[in-house]
């Protein structure tokens, strides 16, 4: 080949790398033990079984990202949680409609193919699959050298789960006198970052050499998944809500119907060290309840005799507690008392 002749490896993209990541990705991912799978990683599609014995099922799609928690990533580099991230702000999502997630997607842009950076992401996401019983069916990794900077990506993840018509949690089904319960989060989740990443700049801290923030930083996203499911399968929650990017009253009013509003105590709310050190940090009240869960990742909606027969499906460091109730009214939400950050 003329050495000066163009080549695809020349402008910066280099598929030997590429397929070497993708023979990597099926080889991790076909590792999976129990039901026999469909091979998918490679080819042009995905593949898959649909769960027998449902009733009417109904399909379940969803797509999210982790923002700029993949920052944080690079800057420790540290890329082995930041997959279970991925897979959990759709699965979580999903689980809202009463949904079992069945397949996940991943979609990872990339300055350059960096083959040990790569595979520490894509560990992350067959953990969060592991711990949502789905299948990582697929894919696609882009290079693309005159769109991000030295070291930077991005990544998104899709989800698809499917549901028995019978078992869809609408907002018919929240009732007046409903019990709100809290699920504990297991710290930031993957939201608000933005914000936190400025606080660091501003106030010049080296997260290098703050071991507090860089144990708290990269916690990955608890996923709910085999807990809700259970609930849902043993008919012991009316609705749920995944709380995200907004808050509690954003994600809340979102399953509740227009003669119903929540009633939430903040005071009731069980928060944590690294919410108290971003209040602490110069930031209101009412701006850390729109950006951050503050201590609450999961809510459930919940007839008050069943909240005994909810507990037992948690963990201890998960259990749910009572921050609230459903009341007539038009608002949706109303927020009453202050969260407790000392």
């Amino acid at each position: 080949m003329n050495k000066n002749s163009f080549t695809y490896k020349k402008s910066g993209v280099d598929t030997n790398a590429a397929e070497k990541f993708v023979k990597f990705i099926s080889n991790i991912s076909s590792k999976k033990k129990g039901n026999k799978k469909l091979k998918n990683i490679g080819g042009f599609g995905s593949v898959s079984n649909l769960p027998s014995k449902l009733k009417n099922p109904k399909i379940v799609a969803c797509t999210d990202g982790v923002g700029t928690k993949i920052e944080i990533a690079n800057t420790l580099n540290k890329f082995d949680t930041i997959g279970v991230d991925l897979v959990a702000m759709s699965v979580n999502d999903l689980i809202v409609q009463g949904a079992k997630p069945l397949l996940f997607l991943d979609y990872i842009s990339i300055n350059k193919i960096n083959l040990p950076k790569l595979k520490l992401i894509i560990k992350g996401i067959i953990n969060g699959c592991k711990q949502s019983e789905c299948e990582l069916v697929g894919g696609e990794t882009a290079e693309m050298p005159d769109t991000y900077e030295k070291g930077k990506f991005d990544i998104a993840g899709f989800a698809v789960g499917v549901v028995s018509e019978d078992k869809i949690l609408s907002k018919k089904k929240i009732k007046q006198n409903d019990l709100i319960l809290a699920v504990p989060s297991s710290g930031l989740h993957s939201n608000g970052y933005s914000l936190i990443r400025h606080i660091i700049k501003k106030k010049k801290i080296n997260i290098k050499k703050n071991k507090f923030l860089k144990t708290e930083l990269l916690k990955p996203t608890k996923i709910y998944v085999k807990e809700i499911l259970k609930l849902i399968d043993k008919n012991l929650i009316n609705g749920c809500a995944n709380i995200t990017g907004g808050g509690l009253a954003d994600n809340i009013k979102r399953i509740i119907p227009n003669s119903l509003k929540a009633e939430i105590n903040l005071n009731s709310i069980k928060t944590f060290k690294i919410f108290k050190w971003l209040k602490n940090n110069g930031i209101s009240d009412k701006e850390m309840l729109k950006t951050f869960n503050c201590g609450v990742g999961f809510c459930l909606i919940v007839n008050k005799k069943k909240f005994n027969l909810v507990e037992k499906y948690f963990t201890k460091d998960f259990k749910p507690y009572i921050i609230g109730k459903i009341t007539r009214g038009k608002n949706k939400v109303k927020l009453n008392g202050f969260v407790n950050w000392m």
